[in-house]
């Protein structure tokens, strides 16, 4: 499958933050910031990468139509003012791309969790399933298989936020179940879905648009023209929603205060 030119992202710059916490890195990452770079070049927007927290700065921030984490996991801030700086960000109207374990991230913010969706509580060995397009209006799944069987982790979350919008769906009657102990788990963390997870969505939360896939654990996935084709459209959904930042709608003076819904 060709990925075909995104038709938004002229003008467009983006930054990529690959910072993990202590605990498992992604060997993706590398493969990852290669891929965006490389629709970067393609699709005629510019691309900054950086695994330093200190580019967290409204100064800084201001020049980017929308954030890239490609799967990050647990802390990636050094400070509470760079995550009220982020925060501050998605309200002035920022984008957000959220790659794989992305939901692994900030852990202990229920902000973030918020913004993201929900945050990670098992997956499912690696193996090959199906994963269900449920809403194909969507442009970040256009030409996408309907049932597309992929080779990756089913990612399952605990603190889902309502307000998520889901474009596709791992089918999780679709794993492997032969093994009792996998079973058990796999019913335990589809609670309460009975045979549809969230695997792809994307919201409109506290000003900024989101736009999350769980899926892309292995680094060949960044080679693979269909999940190139897949996150560019993300990219350019995300892009496609932003109009200009707008920091007088930014009222945050910490990282928890409330959410004016």
């Amino acid at each position: 499958m060709a990925v075909e030119k995104a038709t938004i992202l002229k003008k467009v710059k983006v930054l990529v933050y690959t910072k993990n916490g202590k605990g498992f890195v992604h060997d993706n990452i590398p493969y990852a910031v290669k891929c965006i770079q490389k629709l970067g070049k393609e699709n005629g927007f510019d691309t900054d990468v950086s695994d330093d927290p200190a580019v967290f700065t409204e100064a800084n921030l201001k020049q980017y139509t929308l954030l890239i984490f490609p799967s990050t996991n647990n802390d990636v801030f050094d400070t509470d003012q760079q995550r009220l700086v982020f925060r501050r960000y998605i309200e002035a109207g920022g984008g957000f791309v959220g790659l794989h374990s992305v939901t692994g991230t900030e852990r202990n913010w229920q902000w973030f969790k918020q913004m993201l969706g929900g945050t990670f509580a098992w997956h499912a060995r690696n193996q090959k399933f199906n994963v269900k397009v449920i809403d194909p209006s969507h442009p970040s799944v256009a030409g996408l298989p309907k049932v597309w069987e992929r080779k990756d982790e089913c990612y399952f979350a605990k603190e889902l936020y309502p307000g998520i919008k889901v474009i596709m769906a791992h089918d999780f009657t679709s794993l492997d179940s032969s093994n009792p102990a996998d079973a058990a788990k796999i019913k335990e963390y589809s609670v309460p879905f009975s045979e549809l997870y969230p695997a792809v969505w994307y919201q409109q939360f506290d000003g900024g648009n989101i736009w999350i896939t769980a899926l892309g654990h292995d680094k060949e996935n960044y080679e693979d023209p269909v999940f190139i084709k897949h996150i560019l459209q993300g990219i350019n959904y995300v892009a496609g929603q932003f109009k200009k930042l707008d920091y007088t709608k930014a009222y945050a003076d910490s990282r928890n205060t409330p959410v004016r819904y």
